[in-house]
């Protein structure tokens, strides 16, 4: 083990044996955390942008089959990521209170609840494939590439959902080392794949030597078929880590069942249910926006796709350390100490604000850059650079969003912050980008969403202050405190 590994497990068993820890240790283990996530989301979002740049390099209608479908994928994915929070976050409180084998069991019964929900998810994106471009009013020139790549994605979902059950419960328990490193091996290779699978075998020039370089022409299938696939290698080799060398949930010799049992499954859904009708609503919000998007024209919907990959290179880091956020937080609810959970909760709040803030100039300056390393379309470059700038002033907020939200899972508190997405989504970024993208085309979608987006995060900034998300844990903790000084008492009474 390295130093600053070694370190890092230090810092985590301070905390969750009550321990005190300064504010500069605070926030060392908020940076020792966030920054492996932030490069782990940061090289997951790469992946998405080499996909629509190698995509993009198609022309115009690769892209927009792509975009078309992106938001329904989301839909599936979104379920299948609730049900894995459901999971992740009891895992987070059982290690915080050191409850290794409890912990240990919640890995089984995630195993096998991901995988049920996974298959089921992956059949009804199949039997739904072929309709479904025709259904978000896509164009018919696009409608067979949409479908095929929706297909591919769909049908291999439980590989997908097993790397991201792998990379939370890992990060559950404080390693996020082990899915930072893995995901950047995701990327690299899911450029290698997309290399060898979009394109044909063609002729190209490397340091001066003509070389004939094989590819398999499968176009926007074969961006689908090199995500699956790094995604599948990703998972075998996180639950290897996970299974044989994770200190605190290693499975191998020790005994446990893979059924999951009534509390646990209950449990799960109290904490996933909010957040998948949340997020269910929120992408019928985005396909719904999507089809907002489609009337503007092929320019426009592909604009509008390349330019959420573009903005996803700022607000990643902000998921980076809203992970961070949400294991800490879980595991100081879990060790019983609210107010340790406030203190890193608002560390992180603070940080994550503060790099979006800088990455949201770097949006608007570089905006142009990031269009033209994906297209080669001038109409799309120019709208996508237009929205993009309009986006970069919402980063700010979009991360106290993030930030926050992710502190609250780490308590169990989901239904305020769905409720708060839910209506922020419907009532103000919708609603406007119906109104708006009548006048202003694609550049008054984008002003709607970000208007949304400082709404929402004001909103959640409001909740951070209240306390109200800590409540519940406070009560138990104080609960707890005074039952042995009430059964002492009972003691003392005479007979």
């Amino acid at each position: 083990m390295s130093s600053r590994q070694s370190r890092t497990q230090k810092l985590l068993e301070t905390l969750r044996g009550g321990g005190t820890l300064t504010g500069g240790q605070e926030f060392e283990l908020v940076a020792r955390l966030a920054v492996p996530s932030v490069l782990a989301q940061i090289s997951f979002i790469l992946m998405q942008y080499t996909d629509a740049a190698m995509v993009g390099h198609l022309g115009a209608n690769g892209s927009a089959a792509v975009g078309l479908v992106s938001t329904s994928l989301w839909f599936l994915f979104g379920l299948g990521g609730s049900s894995i929070m459901g999971f992740s976050v009891q895992t987070a409180h059982r290690i915080g209170a050191r409850e290794y084998d409890e912990a240990k069991s919640l890995v089984r019964q995630a195993i096998t609840t991901v995988f049920i929900f996974g298959s089921m998810l992956a059949a009804l994106g199949v039997a739904v494939h072929t309709e479904l471009p025709h259904w978000l009013g896509g164009d018919p020139s696009i409608a067979e590439d949409a479908s095929l790549y929706f297909f591919i994605n769909a049908f291999f979902l439980p590989a997908t959902f097993f790397c991201w059950l792998g990379s939370a419960l890992l990060r559950a328990s404080g390693d996020m080392k082990t899915p930072s490193m893995l995901g950047i091996l995701m990327c690299v290779t899911n450029v290698i794949f997309n290399w060898f699978l979009i394109f044909p075998t063609r002729e190209m020039e490397i340091l001066g030597i003509t070389m004939t370089m094989p590819g398999a022409d499968l176009g926007v299938a074969g961006a689908a078929w090199g995500t699956v696939i790094a995604e599948g290698l990703s998972a075998v080799l996180m639950f290897s880590q996970l299974i044989f060398r994770s200190p605190e949930l290693r499975l191998i010799g020790t005994r446990g069942s893979f059924i999951p049992k009534l509390p646990v499954l209950r449990r799960a859904v109290t904490i996933a249910a909010p957040v998948a009708a949340e997020r269910v609503m929120m992408t019928g919000a985005q396909i719904v926006s999507t089809m907002i998007v489609a009337p503007l024209g092929i320019f426009s919907i592909a604009a509008h796709t390349l330019a959420i990959t573009a903005e996803s290179v700022c607000y990643m880091p902000g998921y980076g350390i809203g992970d961070a956020a949400s294991t800490l937080v879980g595991q100081s609810v879990g060790a019983r100490r609210p107010d340790l959970a406030r203190r890193i909760a608002w560390k992180c709040v603070g940080v994550g604000m503060t790099v979006m803030t800088a990455m949201g100039v770097f949006l608007f300056i570089c905006a142009p850059m990031l269009m033209g390393l994906m297209t080669e379309v001038p109409e799309v470059i120019e709208l996508g650079t237009q929205v993009l700038r309009i986006e970069a002033f919402a980063e700010p907020m979009f991360a106290a969003a993030i930030v926050c939200y992710q502190s609250f899972i780490g308590t169990g508190d989901t239904l305020i912050p769905a409720i708060f997405n839910l209506s922020t989504m419907w009532l103000v970024r919708i609603s406007l980008a119906w109104i708006l993208a009548p006048i202003w085309g694609l550049a008054g979608v984008w002003t709607a969403m970000c208007t949304e987006l400082i709404v929402r995060g004001s909103l959640f900034l409001i909740r951070m202050k209240s306390g109200a998300w800590l409540k519940k844990v406070e009560q138990r903790v104080r609960n707890e405190a005074a039952k042995p000084a009430a059964e002492e008492a009972s003691e003392a009474k005479p007979a």
